[in-house]
């Protein structure tokens, strides 16, 4: 690149000395500070702005751009406050249905949720959960109501954890259904956005408990809790074993086992023993003892080993009762009164259900022997019966006046 001759510096001459020449009949115009320090570039080489150099405080300096400021101030509230600082611009901008005629054009006039939503690029559905949220938080007096609240006026707002209680950002969670799931999903500790998205994907729940064990164990758990609470599903649940051969089998096994385990604990619990007449009646210390040592035996098995255990404590421990039945003369005879009464009860209830309506179709001469044979057996002990109770001794006469005496 060349220069003409009046334009070039030499070497060793300042820019200060180089003035543009005067001419009192021509009026140049005077070079700023930065225009007298830097040449004129030539048309032949492109003009590259210098890269901006920060100033002090700029950027990563202790203060702090404007906008990097307002970032930080506007992500510190949201850090604290969470969905409500959403919410707040929704409750206090919006009305549903918008603003009376009387208020239209106010300073403070509110629009409606799909003006906001317009406004905003959203759905109107999303400004009403924020909405609803709020209107929630305002009935429990967390935060203020609507009508206490100005557009674009701030105020101090709750926690962010407060914040999971009051919204959901799904559509369902605003039914009874969903208020019933975000119920116990708070009381389980989880959100409950995400107790709403199992109940919407049933199958995907379906997926879950089919490839993995341990939700399969959680779902046991939960159906399990359920069913103090939901008749129905237990009754269900029993059809569904019932159908299924080898579950029932299981079932029945396992029935068996847990009646075992039972028996055995409640002795211990208790203190009381069932005879096997029925009765409850005061168990001895060592058979106490002994059904101790049992239970501490199963409940150091694994599940699937105790089976075999818990039968045989359940035989030892009725083998125990029984000898402290018998050992006992007075149970002795309690129990054998009971065990009598017991089966006349059940023979005469057999019989009370009887009808002869049809007696002509119901004769046979077996049936009849063995009925007169069974009358035979009750007369008989009836007699018995009343050949072993005691006399009852006969009231002594009166004896008469002697003669002459007062009356």
């Amino acid at each position: 690149m060349t220069t003409t001759p009046d334009t070039a510096l030499a070497p060793e001459t300042s820019a200060e000395e180089v003035t543009p020449a005067l001419d009192e009949n021509v009026w140049t115009e005077p070079l700023d500070e930065e225009q007298s320090s830097t040449p004129p570039a030539s048309p032949a080489d492109p003009v590259i702005p210098a890269p901006a150099v920060p100033e002090a405080g700029d950027g990563d300096g202790e203060g702090g751009s404007d906008a990097v400021r307002r970032d930080a101030r506007e992500f510190g509230a949201f850090a604290r406050t969470g969905g409500w600082t959403f919410a707040l611009m929704v409750a206090r901008s919006v009305r549903p249905g918008g603003v009376p005629a009387g208020e239209a054009g106010g300073p403070a006039a509110k629009v409606s949720a799909k003006e906001f939503a317009r406004l905003a690029g959203c759905s109107p559905e999303r400004v009403m959960r924020f909405y609803r949220a709020w209107d929630r938080a305002a009935d429990d007096g967390v935060v203020p109501v609507f009508e206490a609240l100005v557009p674009g006026v701030d105020i101090d707002l709750p926690d962010a954890d407060v914040w999971l209680g009051y919204y959901t950002s799904r559509s369902s969670g605003e039914s009874p259904r969903g208020q019933a799931i975000s119920a116990v999903a708070e009381a389980e500790g989880i959100r409950p956005t995400k107790a709403l998205e199992v109940a919407e994907n049933p199958t995907a729940l379906r997926a879950a408990i089919l490839a993995d064990p341990g939700t399969a164990q959680a779902a046991r758990h939960a159906l399990l809790d359920r069913l103090e609470d939901d008749p129905e599903l237990g009754e269900d649940l029993a059809k569904d074993i019932a159908r299924t051969g080898e579950l029932s089998k299981t079932v029945a096994a396992a029935a068996r086992t847990a009646t075992s385990v039972e028996f055995v604990r409640d002795l211990i619990d208790n203190g009381e023993m069932t005879t096997p007449s029925g009765d409850r009646v005061p168990a001895p210390e060592h058979v106490v003892a002994e059904a101790k040592q049992h239970l501490s035996l199963i409940e150091g098995l694994d599940e699937e080993d105790e089976a075999p255990y818990v039968a045989d404590a359940q035989k030892a421990v009725r083998s125990l009762v029984t000898e402290a039945v018998e050992s006992d003369p007075q149970l002795r005879a309690h129990e054998r009164r009971a065990r009598f009464q017991g089966k006349v009860r059940k023979a005469a209830k057999a019989f009370e259900e009887l009808t002869l309506d049809d007696a002509a179709d119901l004769y046979e001469e077996e049936l009849l022997e063995q009925l007169e044979t069974l009358q035979k057996a009750i007369n008989d002990c009836i007699s018995e019966l009343r050949s072993s109770a005691a006399p009852t001794p006969a009231p002594a006469p009166a004896s008469a006046p002697a003669p002459g005496d007062d009356a």
